[in-house]
C-alpha cells in the first residue's frame, strides 16, 4: 500500500494547524469556515506544488522536492491570498516561511529519520 496519500493528508493538516494558530494569536475567531479560509489559499498552492512534484515517487524527499514544494507552496499561497482580497504583510510572509518551513521540511525530515532507522534495523 502507498504512503504518499497518508503524507499528503499530514501536510494538509500542518497547513491548516498553521491557519488556526495564526488565527488564534491574533485573537480571530476560530470558527471551522473561518480557520478553512485562511488556509485555503495555501492549501491550494499545496495541492498545486504536491501534484507538480510526483507525489507517488517523491513525498518524503526533503531536496530538492520538499525545498520546492515548501518554497512554492508559500509563494503561491501568499499570491492566491492577494488575489482573494487578503492582505500579506512582510511579517505575515516571513512568518508564513518560518512556520510552513518547519513543518512540511520538519514532516519530511522525520519521515526520512524513521525510513533510515528501520532500514538499519531490517539489515
Amino acid at each position: 500500500m502507498s504512503k504518499w496519500p497518508w503524507m499528503v493528508s499530514i501536510d494538509v493538516l500542518l497547513i491548516v494547524l498553521f491557519a488556526l494558530l495564526g488565527r488564534r494569536e491574533h485573537e480571530h475567531g476560530l470558527e471551522i469556515s473561518g480557520i478553512f479560509m485562511t488556509a485555503l489559499p495555501f492549501l491550494i498552492a499545496y495541492v498545486v506544488m504536491t501534484v507538480l512534484s510526483r507525489p507517488w515517487q517523491t513525498i518524503n524527499k526533503l531536496w530538492p522536492t520538499g525545498i520546492l514544494v515548501w518554497l512554492g507552496t508559500v509563494v503561491l499561497g501568499v499570491a492566491t491570498r492577494l488575489l482573494m482580497g487578503k492582505t500579506a504583510a512582510i511579517s505575515f510572509v516571513i512568518v508564513t516561511l518560518i512556520v510552513l518551513g518547519l513543518f512540511l521540511l520538519g514532516r519530511r525530515a522525520v519521515c526520512g529519520f524513521v525510513a533510515k532507522r528501520s532500514q538499519q534495523q531490517q539489515a
